[in-house]
């Protein structure tokens, strides 16, 4: 039977774990079996650099942690070598992990919790999918700004129309104008001489 001082070390390690695992957003549960230390050294540091914790940790430590945290139903999950690997950013933990385990045949993926609530293989694996949050708001600003230059586009052809419309309008009233300014003249000088051709036939009556 474990001693006092054992247990109480094992107390500690959970109380430990719980305040540190506590108040994440996502959860990914992982078995690690497999992994050379070449490929455990690399996934740690890409996890680490987008703010991923990820440790090893015993299922029965794991089981204590996150009864205490609240979750249910995670005793399929627990077996066999686990590890966790869990962040604030919802999306980071699931994208990592799922990338090194279609890389690595004997590293799998668990299940997982995501806000809150316990997650399958497949909702994890639907999470990993999701678009990083750089690349998602991009994508969400173009859609966003996508209407407003159609728009912008369709209306500066409409006024292009208009323009090209209005200017052979302008121009044929012109060319009227340009031909009956060149026939005036020529009226004008016929008119005086239907007035001096009158008084020339009073005197022969």
């Amino acid at each position: 039977m474990p001693s006092e001082k054992i247990l109480a070390a094992k107390q500690q390690r959970v109380e430990d774990l719980t305040s540190e695992l506590k108040g994440a957003t996502t959860y990914v549960f992982v078995a690690t079996r497999g992994l050379t230390v070449a490929q455990d050294t690399e996934m740690r540091s890409e996890l680490r650099k987008n703010g991923v914790k990820f440790e090893v940790i015993k299922n029965t430590v794991l089981r204590r942690v996150f009864a205490e945290l609240g979750f249910e139903g995670l005793d399929d999950v627990f077996k066999g070598p686990t590890a966790v690997g869990y962040s604030n950013d919802i999306i980071a933990p699931a994208k990592i992990l799922a990338k090194y385990s279609k890389d690595i045949e004997p590293m799998e993926i668990k299940g997982g919790i995501i806000d809150g609530k316990v997650a399958s293989l497949d909702e994890v694996m639907a999470l990993s999918q999701v678009p990083d949050p750089t690349t998602l708001q991009t994508q969400v600003a173009y859609s966003l700004l996508f209407p407003f230059t159609k728009l912008a586009m369709l209306v500066k052809a409409v006024a292009e129309k208009k323009q090209e419309e209005g200017g052979e309008a302008v121009a044929a009233p012109a060319a009227e104008e340009v031909k009956a300014e060149a026939e005036a003249p020529a009226a004008e000088a016929e008119a005086p001489a239907a007035v001096e051709a009158a008084p020339a036939e009073t005197p022969a009556e």
